[in-house]
């Protein structure tokens, strides 16, 4: 039921995120993760609270599957001074370190080196932490992707490699980007990391594949390759009108959808309608209370652009952020 919430709670934020949008409330980019909640939900649960969580701009789901405030997250959306990052971050840079969520980055691929430097720091420091980092296919042929997975599999880092794989880096099928084939977990075995696939709309396959995987890492094995198969029933963007895709592909992924799909796996035997009811409004609550709270927060003040930069520079009479 928990898993069940988390997911509905995501699919929601998003669909409202995308009407907050559509109003201007929301400004510049704006990449949506509606079809991906098993994987972001179904990680989280498997890991440590103080396991570290590295991923890219699609990083709303994994911001709210992690424990983010909702009220935080939307607040940074609409680039209010309550937002996690106090406004001047947006939607594609969310960070929370209290919950490992080490930020959301926008440069394609670029996460992974510095996911290998939290994995380093953990190993050097003997600390039995994960670190994991997530990136689309659209990541595969950056060089950052090789050589992070090279100096982790030398170092034998404790970090998981998490593809999710939704078969498109922006408008590109991923057939015509790499030539290695479908079943891209398979490039770990360059560098001699153990890798697999798992089914990224079924959010219980994903929490015992991640559950396991990560015993192995946190047990001194070394990094782990993990590629989820999955879907983005939106555009890449709010920018995106999807001409690329043909409606019959997506109606082949709309029958495995997760969030219904497991809607229905809880009402044979697990749950209620009215059980699942209860939890559905509960969520709706909580995006409303979402959207009140950014709508109602303050602007950052100007002496925001002065306050955590790196020459030193903060707002007069104020303490930098630790």
């Amino acid at each position: 039921m928990a898993l069940y919430r988390q997911m509905a709670l995501i699919r929601l934020f998003e669909e409202k995120s995308a009407e907050m949008y559509t109003r201007g409330k929301i400004r510049g980019f704006l990449h949506l993760y509606i079809g991906e909640e098993a994987i972001a939900v179904g990680t989280m649960a498997a890991l440590d609270p103080t396991d570290y969580i590295v991923t890219h701009y699609r990083d709303h789901g994994h911001a709210i599957a992690r424990g983010l405030d909702p009220k935080a997250v939307m607040a940074e959306l609409y680039g209010r001074a309550t937002g996690t990052s106090c406004g001047k971050a947006g939607s594609m840079h969310l960070f929370d370190p209290a919950k490992g969520f080490m930020g959301g980055y926008a440069i394609v691929g670029g996460q992974l080196p510095l996911a290998v430097g939290l994995a380093l720091a953990s190993h050097y420091l003997k600390e039995p932490r994960v670190t994991v980092v997530f990136f689309g296919d659209g990541a595969l042929n950056q060089g950052e992707f090789h050589e992070a997975l090279n100096l982790a599999a030398v170092w034998k880092l404790p970090v998981l490699f998490y593809l999710e794989n939704n078969l498109y880096g922006m408008g590109t099928h991923v057939d015509k980007t790499y030539a290695g084939g479908r079943d891209v977990f398979r490039a770990a075995a360059h560098y001699r990391i153990p890798a697999r696939q798992v089914d990224g709309m079924d959010v219980l396959a994903v929490y015992s594949a991640v559950k396991e995987v990560a015993a192995k890492v946190r047990g001194g094995e070394g990094p782990f390759f993990l590629e989820a198969l999955t879907y983005r029933f939106r555009g890449h963007s709010m920018a995106d009108p999807i001409h690329y895709r043909d409606a019959e592909e997506l109606q082949v992924w709309e029958k495995r959808d997760p969030v219904p799909v497991f809607r229905a796996y809880l009402l044979d035997g697990v749950a209620t309608e009215a059980e699942l009811r209860r939890v559905e409004q509960d969520v709706e609550q909580e995006v409303e209370a979402a959207v009140a709270f950014a709508d109602s927060s303050p602007l950052p003040d100007p002496s925001e652009l002065y306050r955590d930069v790196e020459d030193g520079r903060e707002a007069p009479g104020e303490r930098r952020h630790a």
